[in-house]
């Protein structure tokens, strides 16, 4: 890709996501996922020291569960901060969550980023080997919801992650840019490898990165071992990546890794075409986020 085509992002750094916990992922998988506040902010602490700008959560109960409890996550915002000045990106997507308890605690708790899914799509999971679905839903996220989101995160200050599943997502932006309800700089999360979405591939990354405008920021989240190509792609593209747990458990070799070792890998690769990892600081520059203070 020719160098003015790079978009918003910075050629010469490289915002790195720590996906922290996910929603579905559990300790019977992987038994490095953090469920406490504390669990959570101890990996996001020590993802930041290894290169990662922007911590992603989805807040869990105790024993795993997800949750929504706007308390919860201000207690995960209060030990995260407390501990690192990695740039704090909540999550808001749910199966049968409603709407409005969602944008409480993106109201109440003030994350820098918050997550926003901008189309609903079949949201599944098939298995191979037993030739059946692991699960298989319908993942709503009508246009009237976003706007709600939308309106919210502009009211208090927190930086929408624009999601995008597929080509389709990407496209309905539209109404929202007329409307002012999203402004320049946009940041993107191009979604890959979703049963239901766009099929993780380097071509379609590349299609996925042309469909955008040209002053927005973007990074590719590629699901399972499928990941680690779609990284180097963008990072050679210079594009953002996220890493994490959420999304896939395995370094390149296939050994199962940490948070943190996820992101000492993004890091390494980065460094490999000529990018350092960008801090909080300077991801808040570019995303047009306001940086947080310790």
């Amino acid at each position: 890709m020719e160098q003015e085509s790079v978009k918003g992002n910075d050629p010469d750094t490289a915002i790195i996501s720590a996906a922290l916990t996910g929603a579905l992922t559990t300790r019977d998988q992987c038994e490095h996922i953090p469920y406490t506040p504390e669990e959570i902010a101890a990996d996001a602490a020590a993802a930041r020291e290894q290169g990662a700008a922007v911590a992603h959560i989805h807040a869990r109960t105790e024993n795993g569960s997800p949750t929504f409890d706007t308390e919860v996550y201000q207690r995960i915002h209060d030990a995260v901060r407390e501990r690192t000045d990695i740039l704090i990106n909540f999550s808001t997507g749910a199966l049968h969550e409603p709407v409005e308890s969602r944008v409480e605690y993106v109201e109440e708790t003030e994350p820098n980023i918050a997550a926003l899914n901008m189309g609903s799509m079949n949201y599944a999971k098939y298995s191979e080997s037993r030739d059946d679905f692991v699960f298989d839903m319908v993942f709503q996220n009508p246009f009237q919801e976003i706007r709600q989101f939308l309106q919210a995160m502009n009211d208090h200050g927190v930086k929408p992650e624009l999601e995008c599943f597929d080509t389709g997502h990407i496209g309905n932006i539209r109404p929202f840019l007329k409307s002012g309800e999203l402004e320049h700089p946009i940041h993107f999360s191009l979604i890959m490898g979703v049963l239901g979405g766009i099929p993780a591939t380097v071509e379609n990354l590349a299609h996925q990165v042309r469909q955008l405008p040209d002053s927005a920021n973007w990074q590719v989240i590629g699901i399972s071992r499928d990941q680690w190509q779609l990284v180097a792609a963008a990072l050679s593209m210079g594009g953002n990546v996220r890493v994490g747990l959420e999304d896939n458990f395995y370094l390149p070799n296939g050994e199962m890794a940490t948070n943190p070792e996820l992101v000492g890998k993004a890091a390494e690769m980065a460094r490999d075409v000529g990018r350092e990892p960008a801090t909080p600081a300077e991801a808040a520059e570019i995303m047009d986020v306001d940086a947080p203070h310790l």
